[in-house]
């Protein structure tokens, strides 16, 4: 994507619908709210309820100033004596003989009554032209020229060497000659050319000069175009056969299909029409004589065989027909006439508003605003539109009926877009030279000045309703949006995207509901305008060179491809014509937007044009604005359905209130991740320093003492802990984060994990205990490391087919929550899913199954929905952690690297070939541009530095579990380390000791051979001799760090000073011989180990018992028989056991 050209699209004269109405209506109708049927505009509001849900006769104004004698319906003043019938009893245009507003004058036999406006305008508004006569020269402004014909043009303007007056009078009788080359002067004449309008088919010399000798080569047409002949001309392909010459040599009504005549007139065979009166009358009509012959006399309808017709019979050389009145036909095979809706079969033909049949016949209206024309088919307003144009660097105002031409203002660069504000009167202008969007006066053209600055852009649009402002940022594809700084349906916008895949977009005001409009038949098109009579979308392609035109959803594609059009720049349409300027001929002309014909030039100069607008209250009619209602504190944008929402401007984010702006909390940062250094950069900075910055906002650079190659990074805020993993070392590195005011960086604490030959690929910090969750890229299964005294455990999650690896992993300790995202193997195939699990590992569900590759997972709306990126598809993606309400939000440009989730913002990382962007947006808005930066990113995440206030079951005294609490909703489950099993919810002991050739089950309930681990054949009663093997690719040594101590409960590792440095954790028996590991057996006797020195070790069938001695009782002797523990003597014992354990284990393993 290149640039984006875009338009405003707000309901006007009808009210759009929400979403697409399930019945498409014909022009001048409208659709009722149940989108079930259509209703002409002339018949809502008209009292009688037409639509079944009544949704016509909903929202009309309680004030009536003339109510309709049939009916309750209300005419507005300006509706009554125009000479068209509103009421449906015609009431309105009764008693017609005193006049009102909107009616100066009768005319037509009092059929008609026209506005003072229409007086003298130049235009015949009566059929009997009494609204031109006794009229005097119309007075110029003193600032205007009056030229012979009495048009007004610019004193600027005149002699300047070019025509501005169609008379040329501005460039008679002048002093000094401009400037000009002498071949480009017209001879005898003060006027000059421009190289492009020689021998361009238009007379611009007096004496036609320029047209003469002119070498035209044989045309070659494009697309949409039908070349007449072996000429040069070419015509657009929908005038070829249209009844009308359009080709010089007449050749595009050669060789057609025989038209057929009205079915109430005679065809002759030799194709003219005729009366039927006139044929079988004795005289010949038809130049083949068809009309005449010997059948006249015979099978007439004087016969007895003659058919009884509905209206009339008509003697023909072949026999009796029927022929019906005019504005009716033949029903198939019968002699019944049926009325001929003309509305819907030759719709542009017959009226250029709203169609209304009637019984053989129909009527023309108009919308509101508008006055029929004495054609009875065209439409005028009351007031003239105005034509507003960038010439170059001349701001001009011409007059579409008058011609009448008003420099406004000049600028010293080219000025290539505009847009206007009629209630404010006011005109907004940008130049991408200027780099800032500057605006005037309509009414005082030296009232100006800049609005903003800054600005690098190439197309501004203007919300006349939520009166806010909108530019486009080509270079970073965002489309932007700001207050107009002097104020306080359905809206929608249109833009165009050029490139490789050109197409055109649409969504609401509010970028909500995105939608494509049309991705084929576009080329390069830079010009949007919005058709508010016909709710269509018109379009300018320089490329293709020519205008284009489709219905608000990308239906009913046209495509006007004219001669006239070599290069067209800016498009705007209004009532029936179409207006466009082209950079190449110089020139802005308009044609009826249905045909392309009827063609005149507006403007004709020496600079190129290049902005457009039609300036008419029309163009904006004053609508309800819904901001109105919600008070926002910044900026409120239109939505779709007439609604409208409040969005902040860069670096404030919207607050739970949905109204107001606040800047983001002070402790509020993202930490951008690199292999040896992280970068702390708080949000607040994107409010002060601004976005869209080509080198990193002030941040504070954090080296990472000890890692060498940062790959994954999370955060515990109760301690300021930052979680490292570093790939080049296959470790977990804690490092403590310092007071930023003391300027003190990140000190080391230790290593929580140490893998060989391994590295870990995804890791989270459950807050509330401080356990590190992690995957690895030997054990790709979840794993949980505590982390004060170092015990690690296999999560016992449920994975029905092989796990291959896994990405990401995030947590919610409130409510217990565990999710990530893994490859599975399926079917001897890769696939992906993104999974939720209780963080015990049950309960575990499969959400999605259709990213490519989903990893930066994050929980968010207190973990009820998830998140996550998806690296190949570019978009990041959401759901319900029930499995509803899947989204996606598109990112790009360039490779998504990884993704947060902070402030109700989202935030991510692309790469670029070797430039890092960081993106931001909030799920509804266009995403926006925070920095790029030539350092390279690994990971994003978001740092909220205040401490959260949740619990769980885990939160008091790590919940009573001896080593490992990991929470569920509602409650938590006691998990052992590995080498140790539970012996009851709150106590684990080591593994027992086994007869040679035998190990224990992870929980210790029987020994087993070591031959069975790793079979492939369950023999445990846990599945623990089946985890963990060579064939789930675990061959590798895990170690962490440890020391000794002593505990009531169970026996772990010691932390120093708050962290451990190394403890052990003891394998499987195969996956150890695998890796050639000599883990040293525990030689504690099992009476102490299994039976707390109460009592002898017995094997039964392979399981061990304790047989207790005098005195105590329990699985394992722990109790007396009076039920109470003898706390000095199992001191003794734990601390015999601390010392023998000392010598049992290995305290490290390095490379």
């Amino acid at each position: 994507m290149n640039l984006f050209f875009f338009s405003l699209c707000q309901a006007s004269i009808s009210v759009l619908n929400a979403k697409s109405s399930p019945v498409t209506c014909r022009r001048g109708f409208r659709p009722c709210n149940d989108g079930l049927e259509c209703v002409i505009y002339s018949h809502w509001c008209d009292g009688e309820m037409d639509c079944l849900d009544g949704s016509d006769e909903e929202g009309c104004v309680s004030h009536c100033e003339f109510q309709c004698v049939h009916g309750s319906r209300c005419i507005p003043p300006d509706q009554m004596c125009d000479g068209q019938y509103d009421c449906r009893d015609q009431s309105d245009e009764m008693d017609c003989s005193r006049l009102g507003e909107g009616c100066d004058q009768r005319c037509d036999n009092n059929t008609r009554c026209i506005p003072e406006t229409f007086l003298c305008d130049g235009e015949r508004d009566c059929a009997d032209g009494s609204d031109e006569e006794k009229c005097d020269l119309v007075p110029c402004a003193f600032h205007q020229y009056r030229c012979i014909s009495g048009q007004c043009v610019s004193e600027a303007l005149r002699c300047d060497g070019y025509a501005d007056c169609s008379d040329r009078s501005d460039e008679m009788h002048c002093t000094r000659p401009p400037r000009c080359p002498t071949q480009l002067r017209c001879p005898n004449s003060h006027e000059c050319l421009q190289q492009e309008w020689l021998c361009d088919g238009e007379d611009d010399c007096p004496d036609g000069s320029d047209e003469k000798n002119c070498m035209t080569p044989v045309a070659k047409c494009r697309e949409y175009q039908w070349q007449c002949g072996d000429s040069s001309q070419c015509i657009p392909a929908s005038w070829r056969c249209d009844g009308k010459e359009d080709c010089h040599n007449g050749v595009d009504e050669d060789k057609c299909r025989q038209r057929k005549c009205p079915t109430h007139l005679y065809q002759c065979d030799s194709g003219e029409c005729v009366d039927p009166q006139l044929v079988c009358n004795g005289f010949t009509n038809c130049a083949d004589s068809s009309d005449e012959g010997v059948g006249c006399a015979q099978h007439n309808c004087s016969s007895p065989l003659a058919p009884r017709c509905d209206h009339h019979c008509v003697s023909t050389p072949n026999g009796a027909n029927c022929y019906c009145t005019a504005g009716f036909r033949l029903q198939s095979s019968t002699m019944s006439c049926v009325d001929i809706d003309e509305c819907s079969t030759m719709t542009y033909a017959v009226c250029k508003h709203i169609c209304l049949n009637t019984r053989g016949s129909y009527m023309c209206r108009c919308h509101p605003g508008f006055y029929l024309e004495p054609d009875n088919k065209s439409c005028k307003t009351k007031d003239e539109p105005v034509l507003l144009a960038s010439v170059q660097t001349e701001l001009l105002l011409v007059g579409v009926h008058s011609g009448t031409l008003r420099l406004l203002s000049s600028a010293s660069r080219p000025v290539f877009s505009l847009d206007y504000h009629w209630a404010q009167q006011r005109i907004y202008w940008l130049s991408p030279d200027y780099q800032s969007i500057r605006w005037v006066d309509v009414k005082d053209s030296n009232n100006k000045g800049t609005l903003i600055k800054g600005v690098k852009s190439d197309f501004i649009a203007v919300d006349w309703i939520g009166k806010n402002l909108y530019w486009v940022d080509g270079l970073v594809g965002q489309i932007l949006v700001m207050k107009l700084s002097n104020t306080t349906l359905r809206s929608l916008m249109f833009w165009s995207e050029i490139g490789s895949r050109p197409q055109i977009e649409r969504s609401g005001m509010d970028g909500s509901k995105r939608k494509m409009v049309v991705s084929r038949g576009l080329s390069w098109p830079v010009s949007l305008a919005c058709d508010l009579l016909d709710n269509r979308i018109y379009w300018a392609d320089e490329k293709l060179r020519c205008i284009g035109s489709a219905s608000l959803d990308g239906d009913n594609v046209k495509i006007l491809q004219l001669v006239e059009t070599p290069s067209p720049f800016s498009v705007v349409v209004f009532n029936d014509r179409v207006f466009w300027s082209d950079t190449k001929r110089r020139t802005i002309r308009s044609a009826d937007k249905n045909t392309g014909k009827d063609q005149k030039v507006l403007v004709k100069r020496p600079g190129q044009p290049f902005g457009l607008k039609l300036m008419h209250p029309l163009s904006q009619p004053a609508i309800s604005n819904p901001c109105d209602k919600l008070h926002c504190s910044h900026l409120c944008l239109l939505a779709p359905a007439l609604t409208a929402v409040c969005r902040c401007p860069k670096g404030l984010l919207l607050s739970e209130d949905k109204l107001t702006c606040s800047l983001p909390t002070e402790s509020t940062s993202i930490l951008l991740l690199s292999h040896t250094t992280v970068y702390q950069i708080y949000l607040r900075s994107m409010h002060e320093d601004g976005v869209a910055l080509k080198k990193m906002p002030i941040n504070r650079a954090l080296a990472l003492p000890g890692v060498t190659e940062a790959t994954a990074l999370d955060v515990s805020i109760q301690e300021l802990y930052l979680y490292v993993a570093d790939a080049g070392q296959g470790s977990v590195n804690v490092l403590k984060l310092g007071n930023p005011r003391s300027r003190q960086g990140l000190t080391p604490v230790g290593k929580i994990l140490q893998l060989k030959d391994d590295s870990v690929t995804a890791l989270a910090v459950d807050w509330v205990t401080s356990n590190l969750y992690w995957s690895s890229t030997q054990r790709p299964d979840l794993h949980v490391t505590s982390h004060h005294d170092g015990y690690t455990t296999l999560l016992n999650i449920k994975i029905s087919r092989g796990i291959f690896g896994t990405t990401s992993i995030a947590l919610h300790p409130p409510s217990g929550l565990l999710c990530y995202t893994a490859i599975v193997m399926a079917g001897g195939k890769s696939q992906t899913e993104v999974s939720c699990a209780w963080m015990d590992g049950r309960n575990k569900a499969v959400l999605w199954r259709k990213s490519s590759s989903p990893t930066s997972l994050a929980l968010l709306n207190e973990g009820t929905v998830i998140c996550w990126a998806d690296t190949s598809e570019g978009v990041i993606n959401s759901i319900g952690v029930d499995g509803s309400g899947y989204k996606q939000y598109k990112t790009g440009p360039g490779l998504l690297v990884s993704f947060t989730y902070i402030e109700k913002m989202f935030l991510w990382v692309t790469l670029d070939k070797d430039v890092t962007k960081l993106w931001f947006g909030d799920g509804l808005q266009p995403k926006q541009l925070w920095f790029e930066t030539k350092t390279s990113v690994v990971e994003v995440k978001g740092w909220i530095n205040d401490i959260p206030s949740e619990t769980n079951s885990c939160s008091n005294n790590n919940g009573g579990c001896p080593h490992l609490c990991l929470p569920y909703p509602q409650g938590r489950t006691c998990v052992c380390g590995r080498g140790f099993y539970k012996v009851n919810a709150t106590s684990c002991v080591h593994l027992p000791a086994c007869p040679a050739g035998k190990d224990s089950c992870f929980d210790g309930s029987k020994c087993i051979s070591s031959s069975k681990f790793c079979d492939g054949h369950v023999d445990c009663l846990d599945q623990s001799d089946e985890q963990e093997c060579e064939s789930s690719v675990y061959n590798n040594d895990l170690t962490c760090s440890s020391g000794s101590k002593t505990n009531l409960a169970s026996f772990g590792t010691k932390a120093s000073e708050g962290f451990p440095r190394q403890f052990s954790s003891t394998p499987h028996p195969k996956a150890e011989e695998n890796s050639g590991l000599s883990i040293k057996k525990d030689s504690t006797p099992c009476d102490l180990q299994h039976c707390n020195g109460h009592g002898h070790c017995i094997t039964e069938n392979e399981v061990i018992h304790c047989h207790c001695v005098a005195g105590y009782k329990g699985e394992f002797c722990q109790e007396t028989e009076h039920g109470e523990s003898h706390v000095v003597a199992i001191l003794g014992v734990l601390c015999l056991l601390a010392v023998l354990m000392g010598a049992a284990f290995i305290f490290a393993k390095r490379y």
